[in-house]
């Protein structure tokens, strides 16, 4: 559970079908893994369904609760005023 939240921390809101790709932890255990941290408090997690290609694709979108990951180096937008 340890290496899904780092990576969560880390990469910010993922699928988890993502997370189980990249992290090469089983998409079933993943998932088991998420609803433990989801009850505890460390992740917040909604259900999506996405359309990719005329496919529908259903999944869980994960977040680590309370965490704001830091802005990625470079320029940024100026504000519009």
């Amino acid at each position: 559970m340890q290496k899904i939240h780092n990576y969560l921390k880390s990469r910010g809101e993922q699928l988890d079908s993502e997370i189980a790709a990249a992290t090469q932890i089983p998409l079933a255990d993943v998932r088991l893994y998420l609803s433990e941290l989801v009850k505890r408090g460390d992740v917040i997690a909604c259900h999506s369904t996405r359309f990719i290609g005329g496919k529908k694709d259903e999944g869980m979108v994960c977040r680590v609760s309370g965490f704001t990951p830091a802005a990625r180096p470079g320029r940024k937008p100026k504000a519009q005023g």
